[in-house]
């Protein structure tokens, strides 16, 4: 089993940061990519940003400047740093990874349980 544990969502101003974190745990021998999505009331879940195990990052074009995204290997951990943010980025926020359980397994993906990030004044 591979569970993904989102922290560190809340309430913020507008212009306000917040850093989450997403842990894995289980059964895992090698976690490819790591990635961050978010979903708004009403709207279809969007990729915000991904890193690969060799740090390589993409992000969407709206985050670019303002979020950055990290991992720590050593505790299989990805971080989103969210800066000068915005009533718009309000959303429940995901982490999804691909991770392979053993040496020659296939990847599968998994998804965390969201964590709920609010703009407002």
């Amino acid at each position: 089993q591979v569970q993904l544990v989102e922290s560190g969502g809340g309430l913020v101003q507008p212009g306000g940061s917040l850093r989450l974190s997403c842990a894995a745990s289980g059964s895992i021998f090698s976690i490819i990519t790591m990635d961050w999505y978010r979903q708004a009331p009403g709207k279809q879940r969007e990729l915000v940003a991904s890193i690969t195990s060799d740090n390589s990052t993409h992000y969407a074009n709206s985050m670019k400047g303002r979020f950055t995204i990290s991992r720590d290997n050593a505790k299989n951990t990805v971080y989103l740093q969210m800066n000068s943010l915005k009533p718009d980025d309000t959303a429940v926020y995901f982490c999804y990874a691909g991770i392979r359980r053993s040496m020659l397994g296939s990847v599968l993906f998994y998804w965390g349980q969201g964590t709920q990030v609010t703009v407002s004044s």
